[in-house]
């Protein structure tokens, strides 16, 4: 049996997220992975079973990640303004320290695998990114108990206060708008969309 390396399983890791960015997971293959990565065809079977099982363990792990950064420094009992201004800042920042992290869960949400991380999220506790969405929960909870915004469905209050982040990050990663004009994404942009959001909100 092969030993692990792992700066190279990192390094598989990475190009994986790489093509599945550019060429989504109808593109990727593992002998393309290897060929990416200049090493032999059966290399990434050292660590993973099968492209399968390397795209789940990614997901997780990515997920994972982006959890920890997303939670830091929010606390869940703050005020409306203090909680949204911490996770805008946090998700912004980590959008832009790992640009291909979130085209690359666009593609996993539009595949027959969101399904399988859906279900992790909603029914199994601990399994995938359970503390931001019970952090989340609690955070929504609070402030409509304390009164700063009306009780509306999860879906709609996603929408509302992260939605508009999520497309100037996406016209930002692409370079351009949804005119196909040149596009730079700014913090002075992202925190006057976040008044915005936050107005809208409280009215």
């Amino acid at each position: 049996m092969r030993n692990r390396d792992l700066s190279k399983e990192n390094r598989i890791k990475q190009k994986a997220i790489e093509i599945i960015v550019k060429e989504g997971l109808d593109g990727f293959t593992m002998n393309k992975l290897a060929k990416a990565c200049h090493i032999s065809v059966g290399t990434p079977y050292v660590y993973y079973k099968d492209k399968d099982d390397l795209i789940v363990k990614m997901v997780i792990e990515e997920g994972n990640k982006m959890e920890m950064e997303i939670n830091k420094g929010f606390d869940p009992g703050s005020s409306l303004e203090e909680g949204l201004r911490v996770q805008w800042t946090n998700r912004y920042n980590y959008a832009l320290k790992n640009p291909l992290v979130l085209p690359f869960f666009e593609q996993i949400n539009n595949s027959h695998y969101s399904h399988r991380f859906n279900e992790m999220f909603n029914e199994k506790p601990g399994m995938f990114m359970s503390e931001f969405k019970n952090n989340l929960l609690n955070f929504i909870s609070h402030t409509v108990q304390r009164g700063e915004i009306a009780e509306i469905p999860f879906e709609i209050y996603w929408s509302i206060v992260f939605s508009p982040l999520y497309t100037l990050l996406r016209f930002h990663q692409q370079g351009k708008s949804i005119s196909g004009l040149p596009f730079v994404l700014t913090d002075e942009m992202v925190w006057v969309t976040f008044e915005k959001v936050l107005r809208s909100l409280k009215e």
